[in-house]
């Protein structure tokens, strides 16, 4: 199947090579034509020329002399007296027109045959010179022939060079795709730039730079598979120990003691699985942003996390909520608050606070969240955004997987925000600040 559709592909080199070679062609057949309608009409004024010059030698010649003409022109002479006496008769065969018309013409003859006349008086006399149109048109061809003949014997080796060239002028392009054909799969380094024309390098960077795109895609998937599988082993080691744990039970007090552990466990490794899923999906990018108002979105979120907030005693409160709009993905949008939001409400204390902040600051615009928690000490602040890194204060919590913070820095990578941590002057916690640019 691939071979029938590679041949009706086109070809970059055979519609260089038609277009070239057809545009050289047609140079040469115009060129051939023009030079061969410019031989004959200086052709037509050599013989002009010659016959003028011959009815000038003729003129005042005694009648009946003898005149050396050039055999291959066929000129046929005839002359009279200014009283009609015929003083040059022509040959037989030629039956030109008895009554002269002065200068040239082009006459049809009593033998009916075409001539050119030229008729001249000169001289007490008036001359006439003739030659037939036919050894006219043959003589004039021949020499038109002649200066046509150079360009079609060039022309070939023209094609030749030409197709020399095109073949040069693509070997960088051959040389690119032997390169990509020998690799491995695995092998993403980038192309050699060495050698090619500046017309080609543009595209061999664009592939270098999409080389480089798969390199990092496929290292960060190796590293999330390496680190979903060291994570994994944990909880689901825990949840066979309590399966274990459950068949051992020997009353009912225990059994649903050991039941409560594994259904724990089992959410633990359901939130652990879908935040996994949920990384992998922010991290592939895919979709293409729209415009969208931050604000009715920002309060749905918060609409979702009431529930939460009051069951802890927490008091979620929005306190200002500009109209701002901005470029996104409202799906990823609405993970990013729920993450941030989840882990306000999680890791601040019971009867704490949770403040919300959606702030127009001209072109950007901040969105703002702070809690009444724990909060992150300064020297882990970068940390906590790694995969399953938890701070000091989040190990104090169950139920957490370390992948919060890192599905919210991609989000935000993902829409160009600035995403900076910092400690609440207001309620002594953690703050979030997240800068986005406004459309």
């Amino acid at each position: 199947m691939s071979e029938p559709l590679r041949d009706r592909a086109p070809s970059l080199r055979r519609r260089l090579m038609l277009f070239v070679l057809g545009a050289v062609c047609l140079a040469a057949l115009l060129q051939g034509v023009s030079a061969y309608r410019t031989a004959l009409a200086e052709a037509d004024a050599i013989f002009d020329y010659q016959m003028q010059q011959t009815a000038l030698s003729i003129s005042g010649a005694t009648p009946g002399a003898r005149h050396v003409m050039p055999e291959e022109l066929e000129l046929i002479i005839q002359g009279w007296s200014l009283d009609g006496l015929q003083l040059f008769a022509p040959p037989p065969r030629a039956r030109l027109p008895q009554r002269a018309v002065m200068g040239f013409a082009d006459v049809m003859g009593e033998d009916g045959r075409a001539y050119r006349v030229l008729s001249m008086q000169t001289g007490g006399q008036v001359v006439q010179v003739a030659q037939e149109l036919a050894v006219r048109e043959r003589l004039a061809s021949r020499l038109a022939w002649r200066t046509i003949t150079p360009i079609a014997l060039v022309l070939p080796v023209l094609l030749l060079v030409v197709g020399w060239v095109i073949r040069q002028s693509l070997a960088p392009v051959e040389r690119v795709r032997r390169q990509l054909s020998q690799r491995a799969a695995e092998d993403l380094t980038a192309v050699s730039e060495h050698g090619l024309p500046v017309e080609i390098r543009p595209l061999v960077r664009e592939l270098n730079s999409l080389l480089e795109r798969m390199r990092q895609a496929f290292e960060a998937q190796q590293h999330f598979v390496a680190d979903a599988a060291h994570e994994l082993r944990s909880p689901l080691t825990a949840l066979k120990l309590q399966i274990e744990g459950l068949q051992r039970a020997g009353d009912e007090a225990a059994r649903a003691q050991a039941r409560s552990r594994l259904a724990a466990g089992v959410d633990r490794a359901s939130h652990l699985v879908e935040q996994l899923l949920l990384l992998a999906r922010q991290e592939s990018g895919r979709g293409t942003a729209q415009a969208l108002a931050l604000e009715p979105l920002l309060r749905r979120v918060l609409a979702e996390q009431v529930g939460a907030a009051q069951a802890r005693g927490i008091d979620l409160g929005l306190l200002r909520a500009d109209a701002v709009q901005i470029m996104g993905w409202p799906d990823a949008l609405a993970v990013l608050l729920r993450n941030l939001l989840d882990n306000a409400i999680k890791y601040s204390p019971e009867g704490g606070k949770v403040d919300v902040l959606l702030l127009d600051e001209g072109e950007r615009a901040r969105l703002r969240i702070e809690d009444s928690g724990p909060g992150i000490a300064p020297e882990e602040r970068e940390r906590v955004f790694d995969r399953f890194y938890r701070s000091a204060a989040a190990q104090t919590q169950a139920g957490g997987s370390g992948l919060g913070l890192a599905i919210v820095k991609t989000i935000a990578e993902r829409h160009a925000a600035h995403l900076q941590l910092e400690r609440s002057e207001a309620l002594g916690g953690l703050r979030v600040d997240l800068v986005f640019n406004k459309t």
